[in-house]
């Protein structure tokens, strides 16, 4: 559970996202991300998971009993707020090398901090994680594909594409 992560959250987020995560270790949870919205006021949400992917719905109430107290005693936003806690979902940010292990084969979107091969923005099929980098199957040209290998240090954001499954939805 050690694995490190790709850290987006930044001030009101980040004092959260590190009074949390060791809580969330303690419950075999690993931290995804953590976003401070103007949602109802103040929404904090929380996205954990397992180790394997999975994510209960009573993992989901037991890290909220677990971190909500913590929370209230640290007191990292100032007035009150309401607290979410949820799995990653299925258009998923990639946060660990072992994410991008775990979801070899899938579509993914990645967004570089800083210009890489003359771009920051990269999209196409995951096909793992080896020497630091994140191996990316990519359409060069129509019919044409090739693997890049974008470091792992260097990436801003990356999250799994969310397919369109045709289904009409209620």
């Amino acid at each position: 559970m050690t694995e490190p992560r790709i850290r987006h959250e930044q001030g009101p987020a980040k004092a959260v996202a590190d009074i949390c995560e060791p809580v969330l270790e303690d419950l075999g949870l690993q931290l995804v991300r953590v976003r401070v919205t103007g949602e109802n006021g103040c929404t904090v949400q929380i996205m954990a998971e397992r180790p394997d992917g999975t994510m209960s719905i009573e993992d989901c109430t037991q890290a909220s009993r677990a971190v909500s107290p913590l929370l209230d005693v640290e007191d990292p936003l100032p007035g009150q707020y309401h607290l979410e806690v949820s799995s990653p979902g299925i258009d998923r940010p990639l946060v660990r090398p072992g994410d991008f292990e775990n979801w070899a084969g899938h579509e993914a979107k990645i967004e570089m901090r800083d210009l890489f091969a003359g771009r920051r923005r990269f999209r196409g099929i995951i096909e793992g994680f080896e020497d630091e980098e994140v191996r990316l199957i990519m359409e060069i040209e129509p019919g044409e594909t090739a693997v890049v290998g974008l470091p792992f240090d260097g990436i801003a954001e990356a999250r799994l594409v969310a397919k369109a499954t045709g289904k009409p939805t209620k």
